[in-house]
């Protein structure tokens, strides 16, 4: 066998030159051929072209070769022509000052005896876009629309829309848009009328915003006249053309119902065309004609039916896809007239998944009594497809339709035995449909939970899935006689879940779970707030706090907020509004039907979804109080305030915060004994008036398994401060940076101080009360840093500190540094103290 020749000793193909050498190559050859008579001169110059045209496909600058490559221009032939306007009409608009060069040969072209030249020129002429030539660019255009030649004509049509996009004056000082009505209504050919008709649309569109005489002129292509003139010779025109035409009739406003019958009788085999565009084009006539009509309304639904079903079968999946979210929004609007098609929207095995995904959807709109059981039948084969998204869309649509019906015997029955089969994310999902149905029916709910009470939470790994189920253990945990210790065994485990949603569904059903059975979920509560509120997540350690304090309040109160009487949900929200449906119906026909929303959300600015932007969280934020610039330290290099290594040991701190999400609770905040002997009556200690004392606090603490331990009562300090101490924030950097660390010390708060702390400020003024200010602030949860700064009664000496306060562990790292190096110890005694008392007060 011989040996592979290695590719990068693989000579270079022709057609895939590189290099400047090659580029300059090519010029040579172009000067060589320019205004060569040599028999074999056109063959010589088209290879070289092709040449130049390949080069610009490989993305080679090849602009250098513009002269000769208009000094090769004057040739008779068209593929030679063509390519040289490639050329041209790229490099153009990237050298306007070349493009000048271009115009003497275009402008003879426009002129040549061949229509075809002819046409090429001038489509070559206005594609330059160069606004310094606008004016070689009128006189050509208003010869070209009236050319003998129709292929011409039209290529001025198209021309007039370019010219206007250039500048709007010279083609409106041309009178340009008169020429092209006038043509529109009398050229004989169709395809000049259409290009005439679509750039009479676009001018005057962009110009009505300007000028009253454009919104008229606007006005008048809806006219009568010239909408019948059109759909009388739309059998002439392409299918593209069709599109058009059909768009300008479907704005067209009838006088009388006679008016609308003769569109439809003009446009009735329009439904029988071939081309999806041209049916969906006719659709939508008909259906805004019709709109003020119901019962011929209704008779257009049924007239559809047919053509649509057809395109479905018969083009290709993306057609088939198209057409088949036209259906989906008149399946919609009118559910009971596709009721008896309901096989046509089965499945197919060659079906792609986004096409049976709407299929999916369009079953569930239109069963009804009559078909519920053939389609629930058929979607509970699709529930065990090899297409997992697709098995998961057939669960949910079983489960759609039976909170739409009313007989839901045997769709619960289906359910149920899905959740017999042994694959992880048909149970979730199930476990979701069973909860929303228990929601609507609550009278199933024995049967239900005679199922789900067999499955193992173990087994569930989806986090809406386990959710679902945790809900169902907190609202029916009277039924459910593990209940109270299937909750205790995820509460156990709740670092081991990363899902915000579970715990929070965590949280209500403990709660709820608590009020039904209290002895048997004490502690399965006294543990699920301690974690909550030890929780890294917003979400989880806000619900955690107001379930804690709502507690505290009132017992009887958190079980009518947390356990009220339920109502069955009789109607589940829908994902638009009415609104924004009738708007896609009045875009039918346009990605707004695809899309499944108007146009305007995806088109302006304002609707293409939130502003991203990244902020530092970390960084220091400004005290309304004692003002200091945050941002002139996080971007001054030798800021003072932070220094290297305490940059370094927060940013530490602070990634460790944010890339674990396994955080203990305060060993001070958690008990391992109950006081079994203490019931949910004796919670009535708590004062009922809205305020509540420490001793209270201690009560329900203790009920819940959240003993707390008294910090050991710390030597009263005997150093004096100023009770209005002054510190500008440049002093404070400054002596930061002077002054050398005197103590380094770590110490806890209260566990009410570190649920205080959620409100910053609450700190700064509870510290100020001790004679010691803030100078700056900043962080997020778990993680707040503070500067404080005091002065010493009856001296200039200050002390400053860097206090770094971390919620979830309830510790705080305090850096002290001091004018008096003597008093920092007895500082550090009074600010710790002082620090102690937090919150309990």
């Amino acid at each position: 066998m011989a040996p592979t020749v290695p590719s990068a000793a693989k000579s270079a193909s022709p057609s895939q030159p590189s290099g400047k050498s090659e580029v300059a190559d090519l010029k040579q050859q172009l000067r060589q051929l320019a205004g060569s008579r040599a028999p074999d001169a056109d063959d010589q110059r088209r290879d070289v072209f092709k040449r130049v045209i390949s080069c610009m496909t490989a993305g080679i600058d090849v602009s250098a070769a513009f002269g000769e490559m208009v000094l090769c221009s004057a040739t008779s032939d068209v593929v030679t022509k063509k390519m040289c306007y490639l050329y041209v009409g790229s490099h153009a608009r990237a050298h306007p000052d070349l493009a000048l060069l271009t115009i003497n040969f275009l402008q003879r072209d426009c002129r040549d005896q061949d229509p075809t030249i002819r046409g090429l020129a001038l489509r070559s002429l206005c594609s330059l876009r160069v606004p310094n030539l606008v004016e070689y660019l009128v006189t050509p255009l208003t010869t070209g629309l009236k050319d003998p030649s129709a292929y011409v004509r039209m290529i001025a049509a198209v021309g007039a829309a370019k010219l206007y996009h250039i500048s709007a004056t010279a083609c409106i000082d041309a009178d340009l848009p008169a020429s092209l009505k006038a043509l529109m209504l009398s050229d004989p050919d169709a395809q000049v009328v259409a290009n005439c008709l679509h750039a009479l649309q676009e001018i005057w569109t962009l110009e009505a915003a300007n000028s009253e005489a454009a919104a008229r002129e606007i006005e008048t292509l809806y006219s009568k006249p010239v909408v019948f003139y059109l759909l009388n010779k739309i059998k002439e025109f392409s299918e593209w053309a069709q599109c058009i035409v059909l768009e300008l009739a479907s704005k067209f406003l009838p006088s009388d119902n006679n008016e609308i019958f003769d569109i439809m009788n003009l446009l009735e085999d329009r439904l029988q065309h071939a081309n999806g565009a041209v049916v969906l084009a006719t659709i939508k006539v008909f259906l805004h004609l019709t709109m003020s009509m119901t019962d011929v309304h209704q008779q257009v639904y049924e007239r559809i039916k047919a053509p649509l079903l057809t395109l479905v079968g018969a083009g290709s999946p993306e057609q088939s896809y198209s057409v088949l979210c036209h259906l989906h929004l008149l399946v919609m609007r009118a559910p009971m007239l596709f009721s008896s098609d309901y096989k046509s929207f089965y499945c197919q095995f060659s079906d792609p998944s986004y096409v049976k995904k709407l299929k999916l959807e369009m079953l569930t709109a239109i069963a009804n009594e009559s078909n519920t059981y053939e389609i629930v039948t058929e979607l509970c084969e699709y529930a065990g497809n090899v297409d997992v998204p697709i098995a998961r869309e057939s669960i949910r649509a079983v489960g759609k339709i039976a909170l739409q019906q009313y007989d839901v015997n045997a769709i619960v029955d289906r359910l149920l035995q899905f959740l017999e089969m042994d694959k992880d994310y048909v149970t979730a999902e199930t476990l979701v449909l069973v909860k929303d149905l228990l929601r609507k029916y609550p009278q199933w709910s024995h049967d239900c939970i005679a199922v789900v009470g067999n499955i193992s939470s173990k087994n569930i790994q989806e986090p809406k899935g386990k959710a679902a189920l945790i809900w169902m253990l907190g609202e029916y945990s009277q039924d459910m006689h593990d209940a109270p210790y299937i909750l205790e065994s995820l509460v156990e485990n709740w670092d081991e879940e990363h899902s915000p949603e579970v715990r929070l569904h965590l949280l209500t059903a403990v709660m709820k779970c608590f009020f039904k059975r209290p002895p048997e979920t004490q502690k399965a509560l006294g543990d699920t707030l301690a974690a909550g509120l030890s929780d890294t997540h917003q979400d989880v350690h806000d619900r955690a706090l107001f379930y804690y304090r709502l507690l505290q309040y009132s017992p009887n109160v958190a079980e009518r907020v947390v356990n009220p009487p339920k109502q069955a949900v009789s109607v589940f929200a829908d994902t638009q509004s009415s609104e924004i449906k009738d708007r896609i119906f009045d875009e039918f026909n346009s990605l707004s039907v695809v899309y499944q929303k108007p146009s305007y959300m995806f088109t302006d600015k304002e609707h293409r979804g939130p502003f991203e932007y990244s902020e530092d969280l970390t960084g220091l934020t400004e005290d309304p109080e004692n003002v200091i610039s945050a941002q002139r330290y996080q971007e001054n290099d030798n800021d003072l305030l932070l220094s290297t290594s305490d940059k370094e040991d927060n940013g530490t701190r602070a990634s460790n915060g944010s890339s674990t999400s396994t955080y203990n609770a305060p060993s001070d905040l958690i008990s391992p004994s109950l006081i079994s002997s203490q019931t949910p009556a004796e919670t009535s200690l708590v004062n009922t008036g809205g305020t509540y004392s420490s001793q209270s606090n201690f009560s329900l603490d203790d009920l819940l398994g959240l003993s707390v331990t008294e910090a050991p009562a710390l030597p009263q300090p005997t150093l004096a401060l100023n009770s209005k101490p002054v510190l500008d924030p440049d002093t404070f950097q400054r002596k930061w940076g002077q002054l050398a660390l005197a103590l380094s010390q770590e110490c806890s708060l209260s566990p009410q101080g570190a649920v205080a702390l959620m409100n910053p400020q609450s700190l700064i003024r509870h510290m100020q009360s001790n004679h010691i200010q803030c100078i700056a602030s900043g962080g997020q949860p778990p993680n707040y840093k503070f500067f404080f700064y005091a002065q010493k009664d009856g001296a200039t000496a200050f002390f400053l500190v860097e206090c770094i306060v971390n919620t979830a562990s309830a510790k705080a790292q305090l850096k002290i540094k001091a004018d008096d190096g003597t008093a920092a110890e007895a500082f550090s005694s009074l600010f710790q103290s002082a620090l102690s008392k937090f919150g309990l007060s």
